[in-house]
């Protein structure tokens, strides 16, 4: 009888212990959809505001702090949220009729606060009048700070390198190209 009461036990014990971890796993699986829909939608905001030609929809996504990191089209990189806010403002004003195709978008939570966002992209503009046409692939590093996901940092490469290269005015030391 002690056979049959401790096999009955087991059985219960084991069969317990699976659907908790088949629970957990689900509200796991949850969370992490969860997550990356929060993330493609704060990438959505940020693909809205290029097309919309609005800098202040497009820094939105971006977390505001000095280290905020952005490895530009250029070979430059910009280093903090404000530098990166005066860029594009002054570029956005010159800006007009863009427009940007993504393909192959990945959306790849890494962890609860991390994820990242990698894609193709093609974007068409009228820049100071003339008609520009690029092409290239871009990564955005995102972490969740409270309930919002920010891009903490960008690397955007295009597929050629532009014939005239506009450099930023926070990327010039004396004049020239300042890489960082």
């Amino acid at each position: 009888m002690i056979k049959i009461l401790s096999t009955a036990l087991f059985l219960i014990l084991t069969l317990t212990a699976a659907a908790f971890a088949q629970n957990a796993d689900s509200r796991a699986i949850a969370r992490a959809k969860a997550n990356e829909k929060a993330v493609k939608a704060a990438f959505d905001t940020l693909v809205e505001g290029i097309r919309e030609v609005d800098a202040d929809k497009v820094m939105s996504v971006y977390h505001n702090d000095p280290r905020t990191l952005f490895f530009n089209y250029n070979g430059t990189a910009t280093i903090g949220w404000e530098n990166m806010n005066t860029n594009r403002k002054a570029s956005y004003e010159k800006r007009k009729n863009v427009t940007l195709e993504i393909t192959g978008l990945r959306v790849e939570v890494l962890s609860l606060t991390s994820a990242y966002v990698s894609c193709k992209w093609k974007q068409t503009q009228e820049y100071e009048g003339n008609l520009e046409q690029s092409t290239g692939r871009m990564t955005l590093i995102f972490k969740k700070w409270g309930k919002d996901w920010k891009v903490v940092h960008l690397h955007t490469s295009p597929d050629s390198f532009p014939g005239e290269v506009v450099i930023p005015p926070s990327e010039k030391v004396d004049g020239e190209t300042g890489n960082q």
